[in-house]
């Protein structure tokens, strides 16, 4: 398994979605910053959105596990293989995220435990 750098692209705020459904000085996340790079194989990276990671974890595990050799989605979605652009689910304020697949190793181990 390898890991998988993912990269905050961008943060957002839906100013119009905001102004009608959000709370009272709603912004961007404050959680995530634009630059900020994390790295995972299947677990939530530590410091990462535990929401953000609900949303693109399956991109994060199947990036881990080879996907990254082919495109995804019939290759009508990324042009290029080994990389999936994902957002969390936040309707108000996504995240915007890039996911690619490193060469290099993880460091779990799976020995099974008897």
């Amino acid at each position: 398994m390898k890991k998988v750098k993912i990269t905050v692209l961008k943060t957002t705020l839906d100013e119009e979605l905001a102004k009608e459904y959000g709370a009272e000085g709603l912004t961007a996340c404050p959680m995530l910053k634009q630059g900020q790079t994390f790295y995972a194989d299947y677990a939530r990276p530590e410091g990462f959105c535990d929401e953000a990671w609900k949303a693109i974890y399956q991109y994060a595990f199947a990036l881990a596990h080879g996907a990254g050799n082919g495109l995804f989605y019939y290759g009508d979605w990324i042009r290029k293989p080994g990389m999936a652009i994902c957002s969390c689910n936040d309707g108000l304020r996504p995240v915007i995220f890039k996911l690619e697949a490193t060469d290099e190793e993880s460091t779990i181990d799976y020995t099974p435990v008897r």
